[in-house]
């Protein structure tokens, strides 16, 4: 399972065990604990659910293989689990699509897209697209909700890093003491960094964004609703792969 926010990984394993498959889960040394509190909790409400579920450091003899892990990773998932039926996912990233037109309360919630557990989910939005002359300074304004994730020493460390490496190449930034945003064509930003881009075209950039293989999802007026990129429902799949349509198929 992945470990980047917690309980990442609860959605493949609510879709196995819905289906009734027995299953052996490697955790995430960042996300080890809730699941495995809650699969303790599932044992004591049913005690025959040891008999489906179990925990272990390595994973072998399984019939079939879900992994989740960055691009590097997934080359080793391809190697050693190619030849077993698998879902294989790797880095993911989402964007937003503004207009100007955003009200004060849409963009406290584009906020929290951005910034929930410091940005590091496959949800989390780290590009926004803009129209040409955007002023940045109302969205700025209330990204200082989240001024607070300067105490803690990892974020403000990442914040400190590319803040210096955007002065010392000469880029034009903007921030606000606790976020940057730079424009930059890539849909992956650090921690701390939020990138955009200016758009001319809507429906270009959209048919743009549909076809990109990196994009999770979609924030924006037409697509997923603002606030809400961190809370997908049961049938979002991760990667647009019905994980219960592979089970099925087992």
């Amino acid at each position: 399972m992945a470990g980047n926010i917690p309980l990442v990984g609860f959605h493949d394993f609510l879709s196995v065990f819905i289906y009734g498959h027995s299953m052996t889960i490697k955790t995430s040394s960042k996300d080890e604990f809730l699941i495995k509190h809650l699969i303790k909790k599932l044992y004591e409400w049913e005690n025959t659910i040891q008999n489906l579920v179990s925990f272990a450091e390595q994973l072998k003899g399984c019939d079939a293989y879900i992994a989740t892990g960055s691009n590097n990773s997934g080359r080793y998932f391809d190697y050693y689990f190619g030849k077993y039926p698998n879902i294989i996912r790797r880095n993911r990233t989402s964007v937003a699509v503004l207009d100007g037109t955003e009200t004060e309360k849409e963009l406290e919630l584009l906020a929290d897209d951005i910034q929930l557990y410091f940005g590091l989910g496959c949800r989390n939005i780290t590009q926004l697209h803009v129209p040409e002359g955007y002023d940045f300074i109302p969205l700025l304004d209330t990204l200082k909700k989240y001024a607070y994730l300067m105490d803690y020493h990892k974020y403000k460390h990442n914040y400190d890093y590319h803040l210096a490496l955007l002065i010392m190449g000469n880029k034009y930034y903007m921030n606000n003491d606790s976020i940057i945003l730079t424009e930059n064509i890539s849909p992956f930003s650090p921690v701390s960094q939020v990138h955009y881009r200016s758009y001319t075209d809507k429906k270009q950039l959209e048919k743009e964004l549909s076809d990109h293989q990196d994009i999770q999802c979609i924030v924006g007026k037409g697509h997923v609703p603002f606030g809400q990129a961190q809370f997908p429902g049961l049938m979002d799949y991760a990667d647009g792969v019905d994980t219960m349509a592979f089970l099925k198929s087992l």
